[in-house]
Order: C-alpha cells, then sequence, then structure tokens
C-alpha cells in the first residue's frame, strides 16, 4: 500500500514523531509511505518520507489572517490547491490525516477534495479542534459549547489565537458541514478518553477505533548520563516536567508552586520552556529549552526521581510514558487521558491538584520502589501499536 500521512510537522515534538514512526513501520511491513508537513524542519534522517504543504511565508500569512478573521483552517488556499494536484499524482491507496490544523491548510479544499477523491481516509485526533469552533482543548474552562454549536465562545484568545472577531459559531457550523460526510473514513483515537468525547460530537456517526500512541523503547531507555554532574544536581530529587508548549493548562503554575514549597534538597526541572516563560518562574527551577534530540531527553527522563504531568488538556500522555520507559515513576492528575496509562506499578493519579495533594503524592512515590514502570511502558512499543493501523488500513482497502 501507498500511504500519504498529513501533520502539522514532520519527525519532530509528539505527532511528528508518531508519523515518522508509523511511516518506518509501514516500510518495514513493506508498504510506502509519504508525510506531507506545513511548518518547521525536518531532521535528516526522516527527510526521504517528507512533502512540505506551502512555505514560511504562506504560514506567516495564515497565522496572521487567522489573529485577524477567527478563520483557522479556512486560509492557504494556494498552497493546498499545489499540494492536492500533488497527491492527485501520487495517487496513495490511503490518506492518514493527523492535525489539520497549525496555519498550513485549508481544510475546506482538502474534504471537498477527499470526498471527491474516493480513497480510505484514517483520521487521528490527538486534540478537540476538529469538533470544536476554535479552540482546541475545553476541560480546563468546564466548557460544552462544542456539543452544539460553540455561540458566544469566550476563547478566541486561546490557541489558534484571534485578537479581533470571534467567528466560533461560524466556524463550527462551517466545519460540521465540512468534516462530517466522507466515506470510508474511520477516525482514531490515542485514548478511551478522547474517543468518548468524539462519540458525543457531530463526528459521532463516523467508525472508531482506538490506538494508543507507541514510543521507541529503543531510545526511551534508562540512559546514563553527566546530567546530574552538569547542572549540580548530585545531591538533589530532581521533580521533573516535560513538555512542547507549556502554559497554566500544562501545569506550569503547579511547578511554579512546587519549586517554593518543596525543600533545598529537590529540584525542579522543566524542559520546554520558552526563555520569556523562563523569566517569570521562580529562580529555584531549572529551566531548560525545548529539545529534538530524543537521546537528550532519554537522559533527562533517566535523571530525574519522579516525573510530574499536572497537565489538565492530554489526549493520551505521551511524556508520561516516555518517562516510564526510562524507568522514572510518575505523578499526574486524574483528568483528561493520562490515568488510563498510569496505575499503582508506575505511580500516582492525583484526585485534585492542590499544591499539598501534589507534594504528598511526590514524597510517597519517591519513599517506594517502583520496579515495574519500565514493563507497564513497553505495552506502548511503537511496532506493535503502529501494526493497528496497518490492520485499520488493510481493512479499509478492502471495503
Amino acid at each position: 500500500m501507498k500511504v500519504l500521512q498529513i501533520n502539522t510537522v514532520c519527525g519532530i515534538l509528539s505527532t511528528g514523531r508518531i508519523c515518522t514512526d508509523l511511516a518506518e513501520v509501514l516500510e518495514q511491513n513493506g508498504h510506502e509511505c509519504k508525510i506531507a508537513y506545513g511548518r518547521m524542519n525536518v531532521p535528516g534522517k526522516y527527510q526521504r518520507y517528507a512533502i512540505r504543504i506551502g512555505n514560511d511565508t504562506n504560514v506567516m500569512m495564515d497565522v496572521l489572517k487567522t489573529r485577524v478573521f477567527d478563520n483557522a483552517g479556512f486560509n492557504s488556499v494556494s498552497a493546498t490547491k499545489k499540494f492536492l494536484k500533488w497527491v492527485e499524482g501520487y495517487d496513495p491507496d490511503i490518506i492518514h490525516l493527523h492535525n489539520i490544523h497549525g496555519y498550513y491548510i485549508n481544510i475546506e479544499l482538502l474534504f471537498k477534495f477527499l470526498k471527491d477523491f474516493g480513497k480510505p481516509v484514517v483520521w487521528t485526533l490527538h486534540d478537540c479542534w476538529s469538533f470544536t469552533g476554535h479552540c482546541s482543548h475545553f476541560v480546563a474552562a468546564q466548557c460544552d459549547k462544542w456539543k452544539e454549536n460553540c455561540v458566544g465562545c469566550t476563547r478566541k484568545r486561546v490557541y489558534p489565537s484571534s485578537l479581533f472577531l470571534n467567528r466560533a459559531a461560524q466556524n463550527f457550523r462551517k466545519k460540521k458541514e465540512l468534516l462530517c460526510g466522507v466515506e470510508n473514513l474511520t477516525i482514531v483515537t490515542p485514548s478511551n478518553w478522547l474517543g468518548n468525547l468524539v462519540k458525543q460530537s457531530y463526528l459521532k456517526d463516523y467508525q472508531l477505533a482506538v490506538v494508543n500512541n507507541g514510543i521507541d523503547l529503543e531510545v526511551f531507555k534508562p540512559t546514563n548520563s553527566d546530567f546530574r554532574k552538569k547542572h549540580g544536581l548530585e545531591d538533589k530529587k530532581i521533580v521533573l516536567g516535560v513538555a512542547s508548549a507549556w502554559g497554566k493548562n500544562k501545569g506550569l503554575d503547579e511547578f511554579a508552586a512546587l519549586s517554593e514549597s518543596l525543600g533545598d534538597e529537590y529540584k525542579v526541572v522543566i524542559v520546554g520552556i520558552k526563555q520569556e516563560q523562563a523569566v517569570g518562574l521562580p529562580k529555584e527551577i531549572l529551566c531548560i529549552p525545548r529539545t529534538h534530540d530524543v537521546k537528550e531527553l532519554a537522559e533527562i527522563y533517566t535523571a530525574a526521581d519522579v516525573f510530574l504531568n499536572p497537565s489538565r488538556q492530554e489526549t493520551m500522555g505521551l511524556t508520561t510514558v516516555e518517562a516510564m520507559a526510562c524507568g522514572t515513576p510518575v505523578v499526574t492528575s486524574n483528568l483528561t487521558a493520562v490515568p488510563e496509562v498510569v496505575d499503582e506499578r508506575t505511580g500516582i493519579v492525583c484526585e485534585n491538584l492542590e499544591i499539598d495533594t501534589i507534594k504528598s503524592a511526590i514524597l510517597e512515590v519517591l519513599s517506594r520502589d517502583y520496579p515495574d514502570t519500565r514493563a507497564r511502558a513497553e505495552e506502548y512499543e511503537k511496532s506493535a501499536q503502529y501494526r493497528k493501523y496497518i490492520s485499520v488500513y488493510e481493512s479499509l482497502f478492502k471495503e
């Protein structure tokens, strides 16, 4: 089979690594794969898969229009037309969508094309943007307007941010009309939690499958390094957080408060933080910029004593599984999908995100042994997980 994946990025960040991991599994099983992407650089070893949609100028113009008109997903017209002509020539057997937001592709042109093209489509949802009028996450805001019409949206300033107009209700109607009605389309979610939300949305009539995200156990494993020595942390208990984009809903406030609550024998370390964010955090926190070097990530996971994930917007919790694969126990919240991957063998799920609760859980985890964290993570080995996609492809292809 020839499989075409479409995603915002390729080979980097969580969704980009999922795409390339899946491409490698497809190759190993005798299939061909290309990954069409919209933004950022592609690591050299993945260039053979990569097809770029548009260019940096296209992305910048899309961002600008979105900021003004609140029309994320309805820009990038010329870049999308050019790309769809390429798709016709490539003639894939399966088209696999991932994140189709991110300022790089026009969903109106894309879905009209998919309806006419007639090839089987798999769509992996990594967040909730596909069935809202604006935002990609709504749990922290306790908003359920997405179930009906998104009228009166109060979240226009969150990603994908609009500085002026508020067209959430209009976007909701347009997306509902466009995104529904594709024959032979299967939606895949990485967790039961997200799957249950889909069943409540206007996408509920599509066939649904759950395939957990996979990780590379050859990379994410206990890995020795000089991380502790390099940062003067030989005698510290490290509490680690990792994210590609930090904010309140990822738990940044909890990390800040925790660093001031823990004693001198502890060190809070955050990976993926922007410089302007680091300036506003307590000086006790060790802030490390985002890295695309997965081996470096494995070294940091291994060096940590406990991995903390207080996020309010996780559709699976891939960093949590990566930490577990490196032998590090975890503390997380009971919100969204992360509790599906954490059990008593690997850490503690907190009933709330109060600092005293989180601190108590961290101290309890540090007082125990967790010899099975790696074994639990092995259940998410990428080849085993992504071979499930091949089964989905084959069933659609036969139909």
